[in-house]
């Protein structure tokens, strides 16, 4: 079914291009397009996807969880995902939070260290389609964490780098969209 989230996507870029950068807060538009059945888990195996390919300059353990992932993930219809192997996706997920399972006491609690952000979407992705599938909150915050950038400039928000993941995903989004309507 077409919807006109895509476009309100193409208005965020707009707004980055004009004004250096936009509110995260304005991907809330995509809570109502994960409401559809199929597109959450659909969206999140394709960011998990697309992060388990980018693993940049990484060697040991974390290479080898990408590497999982990648295995895990091969061969999926990115536009009607379905886990064959239930387990080994729950076991790669725990492995992705173990990896990352360190905290920091802050002042206003203890905060989750980061150190592979691409692990870290990995491992959101796969707790959506295992757990989440009918949150769109958690769509939301997986697309926040997946287009944010930080700048000096404007902290964590939508800026420049941020564009070029939005503008990734409005074709997957149309695309998406348009094998809801055919038939079976």
């Amino acid at each position: 079914m077409r919807t006109n989230i895509p476009e309100k996507l193409l208005k965020i870029v707009d707004e980055i291009d004009s004004h250096g950068d936009a509110s995260l807060t304005k991907l809330t538009v995509l809570k109502k397009w994960f409401e559809r059945p199929g597109r959450l888990t659909a969206f999140a195996l394709w960011v998990a996807a697309r992060a388990a390919s980018r693993k940049g300059k990484t060697g040991g353990a974390a290479a080898e969880l990408f590497r999982q992932a990648r295995a895990l993930l091969a061969g999926l219809n990115k536009y009607k995902p379905k886990l064959s192997n239930r387990r080994a996706a729950e076991a790669l997920h725990d492995r992705l939070r173990d990896f990352q399972n360190e905290y920091q006491n802050q002042r206003w609690g203890p905060v989750r260290v980061i150190h592979n952000w691409n692990l870290l979407l990995v491992e959101q992705g796969l707790a959506i389609c295992l757990w989440h599938a009918d949150s769109p909150s958690h769509g939301y915050k997986l697309a926040a964490d997946y287009c944010q950038h930080f700048d000096s400039r404007y902290g964590s928000s939508l800026n420049g780098p941020s564009r070029t993941k939005i503008l990734e995903m409005v074709p997957f989004m149309y695309t998406l969209e348009a094998l809801e309507d055919r038939p079976e």
